[in-house]
């Protein structure tokens, strides 16, 4: 049936009878900045559009390859950056839905039409037609006098093409088309049952003596969730606001050990929501995508366009990070037991009570916690405070404007202009946790930056969150952690929104994955800095400025779990590269196979009834397979990048624009490496990271 959908709809397109009269999403959208016309846009529009932009895609296509004049840079390579605008319209604001705004229905016609998608970019780095076409361009690249950013998107396109299988025989290209369709389905189907399982889940309370511990904040929300829910008591679920109080506070050990097993066996059990033989099925598939390509695993074929170069660079990074925190982490695992033991505990530590007690010994240390701090984050303040250091650092403001629809009450769209008053982005911030929203938090766009006859087209971002909401009685207040996750996406924004590139391909957040967190991560430096936080951080009942002691506090705490930490980010980063450097199908427990892959950093015993693969979106349902070391990789860029505001000046304009001219701006039309030491002056080393995160090598 749903394929008979798709074929009716192509056909009724074919004959004139779906047009932008019927369709909002295939006409010219008449709101300001001709942002997504989200009041209007109906689920039943987005196949027909789909539709619609793949036929024009195909012919924009098809123009190429009929185009009987010799292949130029203009005529080849930049036509083929340019083909089925209207998909990727549709698709970037379909998609984003998808992430923040699903439902059933979304989701099957997400299933429905990643096939159509993945079937049409095959068409195109398959044909030989277009790859003779674009080879031409590329033999010629030397004598065609083009620019730096011309030179990228010549070689990005070529190699883009022989990265995509045009090199291929035709039967292994049918192989290549199967893969990559099966790939693009199963990618969906685990990202789902991540979702899924997550909203299943409730830990329904009715006994108060079962919340001793738990601050007044956490009360209140869980009593709103069951209110909403037509329910007594108290809910709590396994989105981050709600989860993370509970371990941090709540005394009933076995309460938290409920909660943990929840959040960390997600599509774990057996049931309709497993997703164990979807990661040795993705798994299995990358690997025979990239042995089909000529390379003996998945990460060599990733590694290949990244910083990191190969395995053997990943693994160096990791391995001198490992020698760094190991032994660290050891020592605060040993002082959380012992301070635990003075309170009566008895046992090993286990996962559900290492939050719990490193919160105690933090208060103890360091005298300072979430709550105490709180206070002072109120989330409109924040705003105004981290859209503020970006009008200081780069002269851009924000306006509110509600004439620019929303997909949800809760979004709301700014208008951002340059220090000039020029246009630069429209931008939507997302901030609380709904069941219709995954977890997590994330930048995207649902239109990127271009520059076409003159125009320069700009940017249409968004910023994802799942934040603590207002209360009856409060408004929403955060956590220090989710002031710098804030942050952290508002740096992926900046990205995005200060884009000044010609092709769409290159602008923005299209460069090396191992380089695209430095914009995000380096926002995180100023939170902790006081001539920052006295603009904003003011306690949300008197107006108080939050006090000079209590910077100071989260400054010494800053490092504290620092090893921990450390070895926690590369766990992920040695289960990612276990899965990618795998050179034959693997068929045996995914549980089994996790804990050998991470064992060398693990501190906690096992617990057999959680695993972290079946939830691990960033490889299995996004961009980071055989790449989450990236995140480490960026702490030593942004740590390096960072020490010349610290040297500087926190808001040097200098320093700011080189950031933006040189990073911010150029999008991928250069190497990374080259961006950075246009900005830096030298390669970064890891010395800054070490002496920020008080680690050595020693």
């Amino acid at each position: 049936m749903k394929q008979i959908y798709i074929l009716a709809t192509m056909v009724l397109i074919n004959f004139g009878m779906v047009n932008a009269q019927d369709n909002p999403l295939l006409g010219t959208f008449n709101t300001p900045h001709e942002a997504a016309p989200f009041d209007q846009i109906k689920t039943g529009h987005y196949m027909p559009a789909f539709a619609e932009g793949i036929r024009q895609g195909e012919t924009d296509v098809e123009a190429i390859k009929n185009n009987t004049e010799a292949p130029t840079f203009e005529n080849t390579i930049v036509a083929l950056d340019h083909v089925g605008e209207l998909l990727k319209r549709t698709s970037g604001i379909f998609f984003n839905l998808l992430e923040s705004e699903t439902n059933d229905d979304l989701q099957n016609i997400a299933q429905e039409v990643s096939p159509l998608l993945t079937k049409f970019q095959n068409d195109i780095s398959l044909d030989p037609v277009l790859f003779a076409r674009v080879k031409k361009v590329y033999e010629q690249k030397e004598s065609l006098g083009l620019n730096t950013e011309q030179m990228t998107l010549l070689e990005n396109s070529y190699i883009g093409f022989v990265r995509r299988g045009a090199n291929l025989s035709d039967a292994d290209k049918e192989k290549f088309r199967g893969i990559s369709a099966g790939l693009s389905k199963l990618s969906l189907t685990f990202g789902e049952n991540v979702l899924k399982e997550t909203n299943a889940y409730e830990l329904h309370i009715t006994g108060k003596n079962q919340l001793a511990g738990l601050p007044e904040g956490a009360l209140e929300a869980a009593a709103g969730k069951a209110k909403d829910k037509g329910k007594e008591g108290w809910v709590f679920d396994i989105s981050m606001p709600s989860y993370l109080p509970f371990m941090k506070y709540a005394e009933n050990r076995e309460l938290r050990k409920e909660l943990y097993l929840a959040y960390g066996s997600k599509s774990f059990k057996g049931n309709e929501f497993d997703n164990q033989e979807n990661v040795k099925r993705i798994a299995g598939l990358r690997l025979e995508q990239a042995k089909l390509l000529g390379y003996k695993n998945y990460a060599d074929y990733v590694l290949e366009r990244r910083m990191a170069m190969n395995p053997a660079g990943v693994y160096a990074l990791l391995d001198d990070l490992y020698q760094a925190s190991y032994n660290v982490a050891l020592q605060e695992k040993k002082e959380i037991q012992e301070y635990a033991n003075t309170l009566g505990f008895e046992g090993e530590i286990m996962p559900w009570d290492w939050t719990y007690y490193s919160e105690k010994l933090k208060v103890k240390k360091f005298d300072l916690s979430d709550e105490m701090l709180k206070t002072y984050f109120e989330l409109n303040n924040v705003v105004d405070g981290v859209f503020g250091l970006a009008t200081e650092l780069y002269g851009i403001t924000f306006k509110p404007n509600k004439n620019i629809p929303v997909y949800n009450d809760e979004v709301t769209a700014y208008e951002v202009f340059d220090a000039d008053g020029k246009f630069l982005s429209v931008f939507y911030t997302d901030f609380h946790p709904r069941a219709s929203k995954r977890g997590g938090a994330w930048m995207n766009d649902f239109k990127g930056q271009w520059k076409v006859n003159g125009t320069d087209s700009r940017p249409h971002v968004t910023i994802v969150m799942n934040f603590t909401r207002p209360t009856e009685t409060k408004p929403a207040l955060l956590t220090f952690d989710e002031v710098e996750t804030f942050m952290h996406e508002f740096g992926h924004a900046l990205h995005g929104m200060l884009a000044n590139s010609t092709y769409p391909s290159l602008s923005g957040t299209n460069v090396y994955r191992d380089f695209v967190e430095l914009p995000s991560q380096i926002m995180e430096n100023w939170a902790t800095e006081k001539e920052f936080l006295d603009r904003f951080a003011k306690h949300y009942q008197t107006g108080e400025t939050i006090p000079a002691e209590l910077v100071q506090k989260i400054v010494d705490s800053q490092n504290y779990l620092a090893g921990y930490l450390s070895v926690r980010q590369l766990s992920f980063g040695y289960l990612d590269m276990a899965w990618h450097t795998l050179e034959a199908p693997y068929k045996g427990s995914v549980k089994e196979f996790e804990e050998s892959a991470w064992k060398k950093v693990q501190i906690f015993p096992v617990v057999d009834e959680v695993c972290m693969s079946t939830q691990f979106g960033h490889l299995f349902a996004g961009g980071y397979a055989a790449g989450y070391y990236g995140y480490k990789w960026a702490e030593v860029l942004d740590a390096d990048a960072f020490s010349v505001f610290k040297q500087k000046g926190l808001f040097n304009k200098e320093v700011a624009a080189s950031f933006r001219k040189n990073i911010l701006e150029k999008g991928g039309t250069e190497h990374p490496m080259t961006l950075y030491k246009r900005f830096r002056g030298q390669e970064p080393t890891v010395g800054a990271l070490l002496e920020r995160s008080g680690l050595n090598l020693n």
